[in-house]
């Protein structure tokens, strides 16, 4: 049996304040996950909200793009820090037990 053909409807975009946008990259810089705003806000995808991030980063100008890089090495070396801790409980917990 043939199909009917199916009616395309055209993809409608949603409308976010500046506002809303300002919020959302506020909460990304704050700590939360890209993709737990994404589900909680009803953005999209993550994709959108890094490129308003992007765009507020450059309508800010240089000082908040020095302030994102150093928020990044700090962000990485707190997490390269965390990985030597969890290494040496591992190994303090190895040698504790061999006592």
């Amino acid at each position: 049996m043939p199909r009917k053909p199916v009616a395309k409807t055209p993809l409608s975009r949603q409308a976010f304040t500046q506002e809303f946008k300002q919020e959302a990259v506020q909460m990304l810089l704050d700590g939360h996950t890209a993709p737990s705003i994404v589900e909680r806000l009803g953005i999209s995808g993550t994709n959108v909200l890094y490129r308003w991030k992007r765009e507020q980063l450059s309508a800010s100008g240089p000082i908040a793009n020095a302030m994102d890089s150093k928020l990044r090495a700090l962000e990485n070396e707190l997490r390269r820090v965390e990985r030597e801790r969890d290494i040496l409980k591992k190994a303090l917990s190895i040698v504790g037990r061999s006592e």
